[in-house]
Formats: C-alpha cells, sequence, structure tokens
C-alpha cells in the first residue's frame, strides 16, 4: 500500500492532500469573466452563452447545443423532450450517480434497470435485449411493459466515469423496439465509441460541467441533439417558455427556469480552449496508472473498453473483493490520497428499490470491488 502512495505523491508531485479530481483554470477564464461582467449580461442572455453552445456542438458533432444550469436539468429536459411522462417507465442501468434516476422521477416516471458490463460497467446491451424480450411487447408503435401495463418511453445508458457504453447494439434494440434512446453522457466529454462522439447516438444527450468534471462552470449543462424542432423546444422549455416579445412577459406552458447563466458561459468557453490539453494529461496518467498497476497482484487498472476512446474522466481500479476494497479506500484516505467507491447501486436505494430489475450480477460484482483514484489533469 504505501508504495501505491508513494507512486500517486510522485505523479502529483507532492506530500501534501491530493484530491480525487480538482478543476483547472490555466487559461482565459478571468478576462472573459471580467469581459462579461463589464458587459453586464451576466444572467441567461449574453454573448459568452451562445458562443459556447456553437462550439460545443461542433466539438461533439451534433447540429444543436442548449446550455442550461446543471447536467441532472439537461438530463430531466431531455427526458421531457423524449415524451416521458408521469407513469412511464425508462430502463437504464444501476451503476450510476443518482442524477440519472433522479431525472426519471422529475419527469414522473419510473426506472428500470438493467445489468451493465464488466468491460465498459456501462448499461449492457444483452441484459436490455434480454429484458425486452422477456417482459415486453409492442402495441400500437409502443413498448408496453407486460408486467406493470406500463409504456416503456425512453432508455438512459450512462457512460461511466467516461467509458463509452456498447451504443451501436443499445442503439438497435432501441429501434426495434420503439424506444427512444437518450444518452446520459454527464462524464463522457471527449470520449468515442466506433470514432462518434458519445450523447450523440440517441434522439438527445445530455453533459455536466460539475465542478469536478473535465471541464467545468462551478455548474452547468447542456442537451445536445441533430432535431431542430426539439433544440428549439428544449430553449423554450428552459427559459420558462416565455414567448419573443419586447417587454411583455407571456408564458404558453409550464416550463422550468433551467438556461445557464452568461458567467457560467463565460468559464466555459475558457475551458473548452483548453479541453484537448486536459484530455492528453489524463490519457498520459491513465499509462502511467496502467504500467503501475501491471507490477501489482491483485489489483486491476481499468482501461477504456474495445473500439472506444475513452476520456478516463476518473482513474479507477478494481480490487479482489469488498474487504480488499476497504482496506484500500481506508489506508489511502487516511494517508491524505483521496479515493472513493463506485456509487451504491440505484436499485439499492430506499426510493427505487420496489423498481423492476433483471439479473444485476455485473453490477454487483463491480459496486464491491471499483475504487476511483486521483485523476486531476496535470497541466
Amino acid at each position: 500500500m504505501k508504495q501505491i502512495i508513494d507512486f500517486i505523491q510522485t505523479l502529483y508531485n507532492t506530500k501534501e492532500f491530493i484530491p480525487l479530481h480538482e478543476p483547472k483554470f490555466i487559461g482565459n477564464e478571468k478576462k472573459y469573466l471580467n469581459e462579461c461582467i463589464d458587459s453586464t449580461f451576466v444572467s441567461s442572455v449574453g454573448k459568452f452563452v451562445d458562443r459556447f453552445e456553437e462550439e460545443f456542438a461542433e466539438y461533439v458533432g451534433s447540429k444543436y447545443a442548449v446550455a442550461v444550469v446543471n447536467g441532472t436539468a439537461a438530463l430531466h429536459v431531455s427526458l421531457r423532450l423524449a415524451g416521458v411522462q408521469e407513469g412511464d417507465e425508462v430502463i437504464t442501468q444501476p451503476l450510476t450517480f443518482v442524477a440519472t434516476c433522479n431525472a426519471i422521477s422529475y419527469c414522473g416516471a419510473r426506472p428500470v434497470f438493467v445489468d451493465v458490463d464488466l468491460e465498459t460497467m456501462g448499461m449492457s446491451p444483452k441484459s436490455l435485449e434480454s429484458f425486452l424480450k422477456k417482459n415486453c411487447e409492442i402495441q400500437n408503435n409502443q413498448c408496453i411493459n407486460k408486467v406493470t401495463k406500463r409504456v416503456i418511453r425512453a432508455c438512459v445508458p450512462m457512460h461511466t466515469f467516461g467509458h463509452p457504453c456498447k451504443m451501436d447494439a443499445i442503439q438497435k434494440i432501441c429501434e426495434r423496439w420503439h424506444i427512444t434512446l437518450v444518452e446520459d453522457a454527464a462524464e463522457s466529454l471527449g470520449s468515442y465509441y466506433k470514432g462518434k462522439h458519445t450523447g450523440t447516438f440517441g434522439k438527445l444527450g445530455a453533459f455536466s460541467f460539475n465542478g469536478n468534471k473535465i471541464i467545468t462552470s462551478g455548474g452547468g449543462g447542456v442537451i445536445v441533439t441533430d432535431d431542430e424542432s426539439l433544440a428549439k423546444r428544449a430553449k423554450h422549455l428552459t427559459t420558462t417558455a416565455k414567448l419573443p416579445h419586447p417587454y411583455e412577459y407571456t408564458h404558453d406552458m409550464i416550463a422550468y427556469n433551467y438556461r445557464m447563466p452568461n458567467l457560467n458561459a463565460a468559464l466555459l468557453v475558457a475551458q473548452m480552449e483548453n479541453l484537448e490539453k486536459f484530455l492528453s494529461s489524463k490519457r498520459a496518467l491513465s499509462k502511467e496508472y496502467a504500467n503501475f498497476f501491471t507490477g501489482c497482484d491483485n489489483i486491476d487498472f481499468i482501461q477504456e473498453p474495445k473500439e472506444a476512446h475513452s476520456n478516463y474522466w476518473l482513474q479507477a481500479v478494481m480490487l479482489q473483493n469488498r474487504e480488499k476494497r476497504d482496506e484500500f479506500l481506508q489506508y489511502t484516505n487516511k494517508h491524505n490520497v483521496m479515493t472513493r467507491p463506485i456509487w451504491r447501486l440505484m436499485s439499492e436505494l430506499e426510493m427505487f428499490a420496489d423498481c423492476q430489475k433483471t439479473d444485476l450480477s455485473n453490477a454487483e460484482y463491480l459496486q464491491e470491488r471499483i475504487v476511483n483514484l486521483p485523476s486531476s489533469a496535470r497541466v
């Protein structure tokens, strides 16, 4: 264990506390913030919001991007745009951050849990297909759960720690079963599957810019889509459904105050300018971790899946069992190296414990063994 501490301290050139992931502000952040303040347009109208949306859409390869206050809001509105409504069901994975299931719940829908793949730690196409064949049927071009009699409206895979799911297979399954695909790409900016950026396989994709993400605006999120009508509706829904007018306040539906302030967008424009540096640093870090843990018995470093290019947002290792995981967590955190376990399965949380689920053997296996290592970019 001491060798691991020494190695990580060497990586970050410090014997002080090493956080799991800290933001890096090495570019034009202060300059653009000052420009934003001087313009007096600090709320949800301003040039930095427009500029960020254009640059982000271009980067990931989508036609449209709509900036919002955080990744949860991005996913919530994406699900609304996908037609998810009260009483519906949404298939997702149990191994994810709670925001995935919260966003489903905000729509009045219920999650259904299918297993993950060990290789990707994300949704398993095999488990998804198996669940649908066993439990569902198509009626009037809708996927109906024969067990609950509810409509399965959407499917939400999440790219764990930036490692892409097998999106082509998931996409084909959703098409066959008339289920709208919405990607939770909160952790995967800069990740690609078979040359295509995550978040762009489904009808809509949601990204996050929380303080611990590769680029950050303190909070922040974005919705991406190739559908112009959905992009317009996303802007309308996230700006309190206010109808354009020089001075009148008219709103045509109940909506959300979810738009990203110009101040936050100013930070993101600056962060985007150094995104490739951050990604290169993380990739170099992953190689150093991989080389080091090759010499460690019973600890496996998690590397990108086949046919994927991962952003390595959070570096991770797999221990032998829960006991070894807990020993690792206790020792590293005691010695000023921040590590953390993967999330507790959503299917085990009280509010989702009664949701329908498949066999979750892989998710349970990973839950007991995965640990995240310090992952900050070294720039």
